[in-house]
């Protein structure tokens, strides 16, 4: 199941919960409910359906000499096939001028316009 079909099956919490740890790139749990505005009960629950479904990362900490854990967007998966024409990477990977004259350019396109879907 992809990332995409498993973030459509949350409740709004999980989803309200998910997007919290994404906007702030990772947070202790024990600021995760109370900026939900939940209960820690049900904070942890949410972070253990996230982590479950593979949406988080979880690892133990110590936080203002409490034990908690710091919460973190897992990695995604990347789609770099938006970037490949056939078997041709985009010419304007990597560089920092782009020229749109360039033959790289015009046979990448050109590649791109005839690829079969």
């Amino acid at each position: 199941m992809s990332a995409s079909e498993i973030e459509s099956d949350l409740s709004a919490d999980e989803r309200a919960g998910l997007e919290l740890i994404r906007e702030t790139g990772g947070i202790h749990q024990s600021d995760f409910w109370k900026d939900l505005d939940v209960s820690s009960r049900k904070g942890s629950r949410i972070a253990d359906a996230l982590e479950e479904s593979g949406l988080i990362q979880r690892e133990d900490t110590v936080y203002n000499g409490h034990n908690t854990y710091y919460l973190e967007p897992a990695p995604r998966d990347l789609d770099f096939s938006l970037l490949m024409a056939d078997d041709m990477l985009s010419p304007f990977i990597g560089e920092e001028e782009v020229d749109a004259q360039a033959d790289a350019f015009s046979q990448w396109m050109m590649n791109l316009a005839y690829e079969e879907y």
